[in-house]
């Protein structure tokens, strides 16, 4: 087992690594305690050797690993890598590429919803993983030989993984289809919420204009302090304070002092006056400005059943097609194709189109219907 500790023993891997056609790469973090995800270990594999790779080593520069996550003739192989790929957009500003997640592959290859890495792996190689040291601290020195061994397991096993379904979407003209999925997570804004966005994320309990306009103001405030303090948005201020505030703005730092999870200290303070500043631009936001809720749409009588029959075929054509029904449609994509006449869904274009959408509309044209036959559906053409 390699642990490599110092930058020339990394630049070494680094050169021998890009003469292969991919790696395989995993990370340990933690986040507990912190907004952005602290790295504590990363796992790395080619073909033929395997290394950890400890950036806690004492003047240890990763740039050669940077680099060759950027090179663009080594394929990068993650399983469900978003937390991964956001901890190396956080320290470049790139993602690297190109790029091959095996959990969404695994749902393109009929291994079902979001498929966990150890069943991945025990249905493609016959083999178990050692879970005992999954809740380990990464941040402790030295791990020990069976915490290591776990790690590189991690990214060993999945060079197998990664054949095999590589080998079955090309076998079944199906590399296309993730190629497609890859790019949600080439994008640089799948990593980052603008401070101005970040309301969105709190379930609102009102959807009066002044109400969210505070909301906003309030949540850009603490997502502002969160980057910057590098803590959790909730060690920052707890949703339930940010929406006292924005029902009840307080005009001073007495007032806000009484708002439940805000001490004196803070009200009193540095944290307290930019809270107060942040409500004041709420408060002030001119009406127009002001964001709003989407309206709930009430969907005409008689679109409930067309629901249930759309989602009874959309299970049928996964199955019969052996593709998870998540990477499909999405329950939102099917009320859209059951209300409206001129649906936008990435479901009625490309592969999606093929496997489900071209069938829904027919269903919803009246020019197919199904039915039970013995233990299947069976679909039937009422054009013919």
């Amino acid at each position: 087992m390699q642990i490599i500790t110092t930058t020339d023993s990394l630049t070494d891997l680094c050169k021998r690594l890009s003469d292969h056609p991919y790696v395989t790469i995993d990370t340990e973090f933690l986040r507990e305690s912190t907004f952005w995800p602290k790295l504590c270990l990363i796992q790395i594999a080619s073909e033929d050797e395997s290394a950890i790779i400890d950036p806690l080593a004492q003047d240890f520069d990763l740039a050669p690993l940077l680099e060759l996550l950027q090179n663009p003739d080594v394929m990068k192989v993650f399983h469900a890598g978003r937390q991964d790929l956001e901890i190396f957009h956080h320290m470049t500003g790139e993602v690297p590429t190109p790029l091959f997640d095996t959990q969404v592959a695994a749902m393109v290859c009929g291994f079902g919803e979001s498929v966990g890495y150890d069943t991945l792996v025990t249905k493609i190689t016959g083999k178990g993983i050692d879970k005992s040291s999954r809740f380990t601290d990464w941040s402790r020195r030295p791990l020990t030989e069976r915490q290591l061994k776990y790690a590189e397991a991690d990214v060993t096993h999945l060079r197998e993984v990664y054949k095999f379904l590589k080998g079955k979407l090309e076998k079944t003209g199906r590399a296309s289809w993730v190629a497609s999925e890859m790019e949600i997570l080439r994008s640089p804004d799948t990593y980052f919420t603008p401070p101005e966005n970040a309301w969105q994320r709190i379930k609102a309990r009102s959807n009066k204009p002044r109400f969210l306009a505070i909301l906003k103001t309030t949540a850009a405030w603490r997502e502002r302090q969160a980057h910057l303090q590098d803590l959790p948005r909730n060690r920052v201020l707890r949703d339930e304070a940010l929406l006292e505030i924005a029902s009840n703005p307080p005009k001073n730092a007495e007032k806000l002092s009484h708002v439940r999870g805000i001490g004196k200290k803070f009200a009193d303070g540095k944290m307290g006056a930019g809270l107060l500043a942040a409500i004041e631009e709420g408060l002030a936001m001119p009406e127009e400005d002001c964001p709003a809720v989407p309206l709930k749409v009430h969907h005409p009588k008689g679109i409930g059943p067309l629901m249930d029959l759309l989602r009874v075929l959309l299970k049928q054509r996964c199955e019969e097609n052996d593709v998870a029904q998540k990477l499909v449609c999405s329950t939102s994509d099917l009320e859209k194709i059951a209300a409206e006449d001129n649906p936008d869904t990435p479901v009625l274009s490309g592969w999606r189109h093929d496997i489900f959408g071209k069938d829904a509309l027919a269903l919803k044209e009246g020019k197919i219907a199904f039915t039970a036959k013995g233990r299947k559906i069976q679909v039937i053409s009422l054009t013919d």
